[in-house]
């Protein structure tokens, strides 16, 4: 029995980390990282309602950066944080959608869906469970309403710009121009991030707790996109492997 245990653990180990199959490596690893991200954010949101020690990094930086603003700087930091909007976000996965449809790329079209809108959506609610309020100074670059964790416009990059790499990531074999497209895509995530907290309208735990919970939510879209595509071929693959040998 032991020995039966023993065999059944293994090959359950294997179908797991084996690159083809719908529930093989794709999955481990999809749920590696949802588990991971949602770790991470679950870690944030902790210290920040325990007023822990990233609240006080929190407000040292937040402080720092609007005494040292430069209008030049600040001027910059307004256009790529504008760009990156709600409404800006929304608008660019409209023309990726568009993209998507013209390569009949119905997966990806799926996946982009689900994942940034989604992902929004579940955003705002999270501001909506923590209520934590913005940055407050005297003389104030931006004033917004509504609520400071996690950051929105750091979410929607991390979406949107994720679902970007992961998309080209999957169209090229070389690990050379995999690296050189995740770079820049990590680097425009920091970007947006950066400009919500040299604005005054975020603090760093905001930003952290926006890519973390994107991450996880992205995560979650793409293995399941994923797993229901590998699903389905591999249905088609029985099928068609039934009628031939019927014929």
């Amino acid at each position: 029995m032991t020995r039966n245990l023993h065999f059944s653990l293994i090959a359950f180990l294997r179908a797991r980390l084996s690159p083809t199959g719908y529930m093989g490596l794709h999955l481990t690893l999809g749920v590696f990282c949802l588990i991971g991200a949602g770790w991470l954010f679950g870690s944030i949101a902790e210290d920040v309602v325990t007023a822990d020690q990233i609240t006080l990094i929190d407000a040292q930086i937040a402080q720092w950066l609007h005494v040292n603003a430069t209008p030049v700087f600040i001027r910059f930091m307004l256009v790529v944080t504008h760009l990156h909007g709600t409404l800006g976000i929304l608008g660019l996965s409209l023309l990726t959608a568009v993209f998507f449809r013209y390569k009949k790329h119905w997966y990806w079209l799926l996946t982009l869906v689900i994942a940034v809108p989604g992902g929004l959506l579940v955003n705002v609610l999270l501001k909506h469970v923590f209520q934590r309020v913005r940055p407050i100074f005297d003389d104030p670059f931006l004033t917004l309403a509504t609520y400071s964790f996690p950051s929105g416009h750091t979410a929607g990059a991390t979406l949107f710009y994720g679902i970007l790499a992961a998309y080209f990531v999957c169209h090229t074999t070389s690990w050379r121009w995999r690296i050189l497209i995740v770079f820049p895509a990590a680097l425009l995530i920091v970007l947006v991030g950066l400009s919500r907290m040299y604005l005054g309208v975020h603090y760093l735990s905001d930003v952290l707790a926006a890519i973390a919970a994107s991450s996880a939510w992205l995560a979650f879209s793409l293995t399941a996109i994923s797993t229901l595509r590998r699903h389905k071929a591999m249905r088609h693959g029985q099928r068609s492997a039934s009628g031939g040998n019927t014929a």
